[in-house]
């Protein structure tokens, strides 16, 4: 590929390549197309010089209009704010994510889940036999897994099903270890899938179990707690890392955030890095001081926000292949546009210019970068 600048040199190569790499990634997808020379250098520069990164992606619902929903896109690679205009679905219920990438909404009559990276496509099936108001919820493989979250009136508030996406149909489970009975639910449980299980994990007490989709039982308890000052724990799954963050002391008196690996053969914990003082005051709630935290993994990134409120900050974090964690934070562009009568739900994923492109090339679907 060659440039002609009026009389001056031609850029090509690696100096062409390396301009490339400071060009947002949603703006090399139309440059892509010109020609099979810039095709090559552009796929040339993503893959030496600046190489597609996780993208947070966060939807913003109204809790007045359940269809009234905008979406925003941070992208690390390229460290701008994207707005997402797309198309309207059937929003049968409030929208909501679960380890980092899928979206779901379940209503008594019907269940709606999407897992690709930019949630292009969405898969709409009748609801579990048991009625739920607050499951987790989790794609391995062809299972979705719906655990706990019962009404009031059901018999088993422990009751498990799976969906297979292959058969279309419902499988009920051993139910959920007897010990969480009180907590079964996804607001008192953080959950993470390893790729052939599913993870989880007591918020307040760090107590875990395992479940096989495959055999259909729960193995457990683990203690995924190494230092007994904790006292809030998330969990999440990227790079074949189970990662634990945990807040120290309590919520109005937080000495610290700390990320530690976690082993999934025997559960030991391995610390990898401390956030600093400074970026825990951004996920401080002046109502609820730092109680709870929202989290999405991918790749080498981590995002992580106050779940209390809207957040205004963000906390990222890349996992370093050295060792040790690279800290940040951000401004959280969805929250500028938005009223505190909306509700943000966040997913993480690595997207790259295939993903772009297929995008792209659906009718409705536009991407504006936020200068």
């Amino acid at each position: 590929m060659t440039i002609l600048v009026d009389d001056e040199a031609p850029i090509h190569g690696d100096v062409l390549e390396t301009i490339l790499s400071h060009v947002p990634l949603v703006d090399l997808v139309p440059a892509s197309c010109v020609s099979k020379s810039w095709s090559r250098a552009i796929t040339s520069s993503l893959l030496c010089f600046n190489k597609p990164k996780p993208w947070l992606i966060i939807h913003t619902q109204s809790t007045r209009s359940l269809d009234n929903i905008s979406v925003h896109a941070y992208d690390p690679r390229s460290n701008v704010w994207i707005e997402i205009s797309q198309p309207s679905i059937k929003y049968v219920s409030a929208l909501r994510s679960s380890h980092s990438n899928l979206l779901y909404m379940l209503s008594p009559s019907k269940l709606s889940f999407s897992f690709d990276p930019m949630n292009l496509t969405w898969h709409h099936v009748d609801a579990p036999r048991v009625w739920r108001t607050d499951p987790i919820v989790a794609l391995i493989g062809d299972s979705v897994i719906i655990a706990g979250g019962t009404c009031d009136f059901e018999d088993d508030p422990l009751a498990v099903e799976i969906y297979n996406t292959g058969s279309r149909t419902w499988e009920t489970c051993e139910s959920m270890p007897a010990i969480l009975k009180d907590s079964a639910a996804s607001t008192w449980l953080s959950i993470a899938t390893t790729g052939d299980k599913l993870v989880v994990a007591e918020k307040f007490t760090g107590v875990s179990y395992c479940f096989d989709p495959k055999t259909k039982k729960w193995t457990g308890p683990y203690d995924i707690r190494p230092d007994p000052r904790i006292f809030h724990s998330i969990i999440g799954f990227s790079n074949n890392r189970l990662i634990h963050i945990g807040m120290m002391e309590d919520s109005e008196n937080i000495t610290g955030v700390k990320i530690w690996k976690v082993n999934t053969e025997n559960f030991e914990c391995e610390e990898l890095g401390e956030m600093p003082p400074a970026l825990i005051k951004k996920l401080r709630s002046d109502t609820f001081g730092v109680s709870s935290i929202s989290i999405c993994l991918a790749g080498d990134y981590a995002y992580m926000c106050k779940s209390s409120e809207m957040a205004e900050d963000i906390v990222g974090c890349e996992f370093e292949k050295g060792g040790g964690v690279r800290w940040w934070s951000l401004k959280n562009e969805a929250a500028s546009d938005g009223n505190r009568s909306e509700r943000m739900v966040f997913t993480c994923s690595v997207i790259g210019l295939g993903d772009l492109q297929r995008a792209m090339s659906l009718e409705n679907r536009k991407f504006a970068v936020k200068l």
